[in-house]
């Protein structure tokens, strides 16, 4: 039996001089080396031998299985593997090239923004998503019968905390924190139980911004909506103030921009609100409405990003559709 393990030895390394690709490899792996391999099923004969042999038996057996193994090794290392069920692996060829991922288009929007405004001097607020009702409606001079604390218009968690439906609330909470000269913006998710359309959805984002000082009029509002827009959307583009109503400032108004569709028409699209901080608002938080002023706004972040992009349903935004990130 000691002659057939030598057989078997010099029999495999000689088929291996043979072999001469990847497919001719893996033949001969499964014939010698496999579960079932004749190295494999020489080491198992080796219990059969009598009992003055086993000793050398297993030294033969082990020294011929690292042979063959090594040879095998090598032989692999020059030739590639087969890859059961799929094609051999060739590693002369170029790599795949590798897909970087990037920021959402929304949180690029955000980054810019904020860039805009910290280049004007604005510093950065944010505030907890789930508020009581100080702080959403109170406080900002909205009181129990005012249809915007309707249950049906707001996502009320119990009878005092709901999720937010503004970004104003931060406002509230710079003001309670830090006394004038207040110069902040404050981006974040806002929630409101609108039906869900191609300009409407129930969880949107929103930028809040803030000055509060002394002699600030809406002359500052409007220089700073004006320096904003003609760096966000361009040089030249039209806006206008609207006149409108929030519990919160006095005066207030809503701002429009021209935009101009593919087909070339014009049209006026609201953007957000704005206006002087009513003085209710400064009282809610101690600070003295005689001798400051202030002006607030806030802008949609999805109908900044629309606009500028040319994108027409907001549900495209969230739907994570690669082929609508891959454009950004």
């Amino acid at each position: 039996m000691l002659e057939q393990f030598e057989q078997i030895g010099r029999a495999a390394l000689q088929e291996l001089e043979t072999v001469s690709n990847a497919e001719q490899l893996e033949a001969f792996r499964i014939k010698y080396l496999g579960r079932k391999g004749q190295v494999t099923l020489m080491l198992s004969q080796i219990g059969t031998l009598p009992a003055e042999f086993k000793k050398q038996g297993g030294q033969l057996a082990n020294r011929i299985k690292n042979e063959v193994t090594e040879a095998f090794e090598r032989k692999k290392s020059t030739l590639g593997t087969v890859h059961r069920g799929g094609p051999i692996l060739d590693v002369t060829l170029p790599g795949l090239p590798v897909r970087q991922g990037k920021s959402h288009i929304i949180s690029q929007t955000i980054s810019e923004l904020l860039e805009i405004f910290g280049r004007m001097g604005f510093a950065v607020a944010y505030g907890p998503e789930v508020e009581d009702e100080w702080h959403n409606f109170i406080a900002l001079n909205i009181p129990p019968e005012h249809p915007a604390r309707d249950p049906m218009d707001n996502f009320y968690i119990d009878d005092r905390r709901l999720l937010r439906s503004q970004t104003s609330t931060i406002q509230i909470r710079v003001m309670e924190r830090q006394k004038p000269p207040i110069r902040v913006v404050a981006p974040g998710r806002v929630y409101r139980p609108d039906t869900v359309d191609a300009t409407h959805m129930f969880m949107f984002h929103q930028l809040e911004a803030l000055v509060v000082d002394e002699g600030i009029s809406m002359v500052d509002l409007k220089s700073t909506i004006h320096q904003f827009i003609q760096i966000f959307f361009g040089a030249g583009t039209k806006w206008q103030f609207r006149p409108s109503f929030f519990p919160f400032t006095e005066p207030s108004c809503e701002v429009d921009i021209l935009w101009t569709d593919k087909d070339g028409s014009e049209h006026w699209m609201e953007i957000g609100g704005c206006g002087m901080v009513d003085p209710n608002v400064f009282d809610a938080v101690g600070i003295d409405s005689e001798k400051y002023t202030g002006w607030a706004f806030g802008f949609g972040i999805e109908r900044l990003a629309m606009k500028k992009y040319g994108i027409s349903d907001i549900r495209l935004l969230f739907e994570n559709d690669i082929r609508f990130l891959n454009q950004f």
